[in-house]
């Protein structure tokens, strides 16, 4: 912000915006005088307090005399003045052992998805959020085609890093199985390497003319990809935690708000696209969207923090959605630790 704040006017911001965090309240000079160590009194601290009203950093709600931070001035906290917040050492244990025993219990695609964002919503009681990865940038590894029936295939496509997408397609005609052999055997020794976006743009001139031999079987292989970009278009799966443990906090006892966050957890596309919006692929810091910033109306009593994770060669997102008044310090540290952790194990 091009207003430069004084030492005496970063303090008491800092100090109102973590009471702010902490005890959902407002703050008077009052209690910013017995509880800073400016040694101020009531009457300066609070023209400090009124030159932070003017520069929009607080204001007065209507039903108290004291202070609570508006969106600009949560933000120039965020920017300026937070200190991130270490984990403590049972809830990095917690984490790490959760993580690897999932890794032993993987039994569906979603799994770990699912279970991570009951992690992130035990240690931040936050609405939690965890996108599955977007599979355009992954490599292709090989493919197996399993028959089902008569007219329904299986089609397995396995990504060097590990993940496996599998999706059931109908033909018109009857297939056998050593045509599906001969056709998953061709695709692999013609594709491997690439990625699926390089597949999806350049199919036609890689497999050439020998689509003719088994046309539909080699345009279901190719629709198979179109599926899986279709679904990434949509914005994809996405897996949320934590709404036990959100509805604890303050701001849900008035029944408005209550409403609000499960409509919020029923909109899984609203979420996933303010999550695919929100830092690009390829970023690896946390960022954050704090109430008024948020597009959506259903956003902007909300704080949304996220950062990207990796696995391989693909990349999703893992967040947390809170009230503005959201521990920013510690979720930080958290979505930090998770995200490498995450990338660690699983890749």
């Amino acid at each position: 912000m091009q207003d430069i704040l004084t030492n005496r006017e970063k303090e008491i911001l800092k100090y109102v915006v973590e009471n702010f965090i902490r005890y959902a309240t407002p703050i008077g000079s009052r209690m910013l005088s017995k509880k800073t160590k400016l040694n101020l009194s009531s009457a300066t601290i609070r023209n400090i307090m009124s030159d932070l009203g003017d520069k929009k950093l607080l204001h007065t709600p209507h039903t108290s005399a004291g202070r609570v931070p508006t969106d600009k001035g949560l933000r120039y906290y965020v920017d300026t003045l937070m200190n991130k917040e270490n984990l403590k050492t049972k809830e990095i244990e917690f984490i790490k052992s959760q993580l690897e025993e999932i890794k032993n219990k993987i039994t569906e695609e979603d799994y770990l998805f699912k279970e991570t964002s009951k992690i992130l919503g035990k240690i931040s009681r936050q609405l939690s959020v965890v996108t599955q990865p977007l599979l355009n940038t992954g490599i292709f590894e090989k493919l197996e085609l399993v028959q089902i029936s008569s007219n329904k295939v299986l089609v397995v496509i396995n990504l060097k890093s590990g993940f496996v997408k599998t999706i059931i397609m109908e033909i018109d005609t009857e297939v056998t199985k050593p045509k599906l052999e001969y056709i998953s055997s061709y695709l692999n020794e013609k594709l491997s390497g690439l990625t699926l976006k390089e597949i999806r743009e350049t199919y036609s001139e890689r497999v050439g003319n020998i689509r003719t031999d088994e046309p539909e079987l080699f345009q279901m292989f190719i629709n198979s990809i179109d599926k899986i970009y279709h679904e990434e278009e949509t914005g994809g799966n996405v897996y949320i935690g934590g709404t036990g443990e959100i509805i604890t906090q303050p701001e849900f006892d008035d029944p408005k708000n209550f409403k609000n966050i499960i409509e919020l957890t029923e909109n899984k596309d609203l979420v996933v696209h303010i999550f695919h919006h929100l830092g690009g692929e390829d970023d690896t810091n946390v960022n954050i969207s704090i109430g008024q910033e948020n597009e959506d109306v259903l956003l902007k009593e909300y704080s949304i923090i996220c950062t990207n994770y990796k696995i391989g060669d693909i990349k999703g997102k893992l967040g947390i959605i809170g009230p503005r008044r959201i521990n920013y310090a510690k979720m930080v540290s958290l979505l930090e630790y998770t995200s490498k952790l995450f990338s660690e194990i699983f890749s």
